[in-house]
């Protein structure tokens, strides 16, 4: 049985959609005017980008990158799955919520997250998907 500590803020609609963007613009990094200038932006929230992109990478992990399906939740290899991503959330959430983390650590969290995503999919498609969810998952529990 999965529990959720209370501990762990749950993110609104808007700051996953503004967590899928900046790590979108992580991943392009395509260096026009206007991606500098979105990044510097970002870049200028720095202890908050870093607490926010920590709990977007612990929502992906948990929630996208390493779905089980339902046949196989009770096999030894879901629980192994299950047991590593919490290990890695957890240590990715500590090292972005740490005193001090800023925008230097939000990038690289960013692009850890970015090397899981490409294992399963396109980026871009992925964080397309992920925002469409958010939408989808929000409206039907407000309806």
């Amino acid at each position: 049985m999965e529990t959720t500590s209370p501990k762990v803020p749950q993110l609104t609609p808007e700051q996953v959609v503004r967590a899928a963007d900046y790590v979108e613009l992580a991943w392009q990094e395509q260096g026009s005017e206007e991606e500098k200038a979105a990044l510097a932006e970002f870049h200028a929230d720095g202890p908050e980008l870093a607490r926010l992109i920590g709990e977007f990478g612990a929502l992906l992990l948990a929630d996208y990158l390493t779905v089980v399906p339902e046949e196989h939740a009770d096999c030894d290899s879901a629980y192994a799955a299950g047991q590593l991503v919490t290990v890695a959330s957890r240590y990715l959430k500590r090292w972005c919520l740490a005193s001090g983390a800023g925008a230097h650590t939000a990038w690289i969290a960013a692009g850890f997250l970015i090397e899981c995503m490409q294992e399963v999919d396109q980026v871009h498609q992925f964080l397309a998907d992920i925002r469409g969810n958010v939408g989808a998952d929000f409206g039907a529990a407000t309806a």
